[in-house]
């Protein structure tokens, strides 16, 4: 039997994001609480109570055990919620309480990473009815995040499916490279904590954004550059961002764009060859006339 040699392709590649003070400026979870409360999911302490961590989250205080005792803190809070009433208030709410605070720089990068051919992946420890809304809005390719069980009745049990934490957002990295091909060596990684420092050392490329003490003596010590993102600015402020199509947009613009350049050169050419007798015509016209006015 004859061997055919199959040519290898192009590794493929990707950046990877935390969400939350990374790619916006707050805990997405947390944003939600005031919308969570008029929709009659939460009582008023359990707002403040979400303010109180918001702040500390900001603060960048919330260490390992800290998170931990948030996340046991949000499990049992949303038991008994209604996943259907969850995704909805999401989604009204989205544009209003997300848009506002992804920070311009981030927004910049993802474009960047989908300008260079890369995918765009979320990784965040947020639920995934938050997570994934707000990763259609920035157009990632795809997300990873934390996914609480839905008992037969549609209701959240208060028990985690998955969490998208500290070392398993760095298997999650893994997973996603052997399904999708990914180089690990030529991806990109961005992240504000130091529970993420797995994640950032399994690619090639990680960044620190706005870092945690931690994160930053980490950097520091293993030569990662370090970011800056100050500058939270609405999508629809970013006139980049509005004249920046889809990639499937954009492949179907060179095509129409090669198309109609190469219609401007078909008909310039039949120009060209009718004008050249026509000219012709024009020039013994003229001789004639004036042979005529001799």
């Amino acid at each position: 039997m004859e061997n055919h040699s199959v040519p290898h392709s192009t590794p493929r590649t990707a950046a990877f994001f935390d969400l939350d003070k990374t790619v916006i400026a707050k805990s997405s979870t947390l944003t939600f609480s005031k919308s969570f409360y008029q929709g009659g999911l939460i009582n008023r302490r359990a707002v403040l109570r979400t303010a109180y961590a918001q702040f500390v989250f900001l603060a960048g205080g919330a260490d390992h055990d800290q998170m931990e005792r948030m996340r046991e803190y949000l499990s049992s809070l949303c038991r008994g919620w209604d996943v259907s009433q969850v995704r909805e208030i999401v989604a009204e709410t989205l544009h209003d309480l997300i848009d506002p605070i992804i920070y311009d720089e981030a927004a910049s990068l993802i474009e960047e990473h989908h300008a260079a051919g890369r995918d765009v992946v979320i990784v965040s420890t947020s639920g995934a009815e938050v997570v994934e809304p707000i990763g259609e809005l920035l157009g990632a390719d795809r997300v990873v995040a934390t996914r609480m069980v839905v008992g037969e009745d549609g209701r959240f049990t208060g028990e985690v499916e998955y969490y998208a934490y500290g070392p398993t957002k760095a298997e999650a990295v893994r997973e996603l490279a052997e399904s999708e091909g990914y180089d690990l060596e030529r991806c990109f990684a961005y992240s504000d904590s130091a529970t993420d420092v797995p994640m950032l050392s399994a690619v090639g490329h990680p960044y620190a954004v706005n870092p945690d003490r931690a994160l930053r003596r980490e950097a520091v010590a293993r030569g990662w550059p370090v970011l800056s993102f100050n500058r939270p600015v609405p999508l629809k402020q970013r006139l980049p961002a509005l004249s920046m199509p889809s990639r499937p947009a954009l492949a179907a613009m060179a095509a129409v764009s090669a198309a109609a350049a190469t219609a401007t050169l078909v008909w310039y050419a039949s120009r060209r060859k009718t004008a050249k007798p026509r000219l012709a015509r024009i020039g013994r016209l003229g001789r004639a006339a004036r042979i005529d006015r001799v």
